[in-house]
């Protein structure tokens, strides 16, 4: 059996979930998610845990039997405590200024760049002075959010031989040596 699949999942407090056919819904302080999973899958709330379980052991039941867990874990994660993603822009004259739900991004082009972010999302852009500029993306909805960033960090790649661009507080790049100085 799947050891993802088989863990049971605890509701923390304030959070609820509802059971609709093969539609998910968990409600929670930071909001409200639903999810649709395979048909074929059974999903039981009691006692405070939800458990998902198979009808076989097919390859297509064990792979959607631990995939259903983890994304409702992860709404159940969302609507508790949330997600948030830290990034940040590596490089002379980059800046990032947050109004509303509109990023603007100044990444080295001629032109600023405007992102237009979903409503469920919350951005701050922070600037201080001698570090670099930080753009913090919270949400409740885990798939959003990690796409969101990745859009955001396609626009200009932290780059191997003096790691400019965007990248994520924590990630290591690997940086290259460059040309080798004299070689003849």
């Amino acid at each position: 059996m799947s050891r993802i699949g088989k863990a049971p999942i605890a509701l923390p407090a304030g959070v609820s979930v509802n059971v609709n056919g093969n539609v998910v819904t968990v409600k929670g302080p930071k909001g409200e998610l639903s999810e649709t999973i395979n048909p074929d899958l059974t999903v039981k709330v009691d006692a405070g845990h939800v458990i998902v379980e198979r009808p076989t052991d097919d390859r297509d039941h064990r792979a959607q039997h631990g995939l259903a867990r983890a994304l409702i874990h992860n709404m159940v994660e969302g609507v508790s405590n949330g997600y948030k993603k830290e990034m940040e822009l590596v490089g002379v004259g980059y800046r990032a200024n947050a109004d509303g739900q509109v990023l603007e991004l100044a990444l080295g082009f001629s032109h600023a760049i405007f992102i237009k972010l979903p409503k469920e999302i919350k951005v701050e852009a922070k600037s201080e002075r001698n570090k670099n500029p930080m753009i913090i993306l919270e949400s409740a909805d885990k798939q959003l959010l990690g796409q969101v960033c990745a859009k955001i960090r396609s626009l200009r790649k932290p780059e191997p031989y003096k790691g400019k661009g965007i990248k994520f507080v924590g990630e290591i790049i690997r940086r290259k040596s460059g040309k080798s100085a004299g070689a003849k």
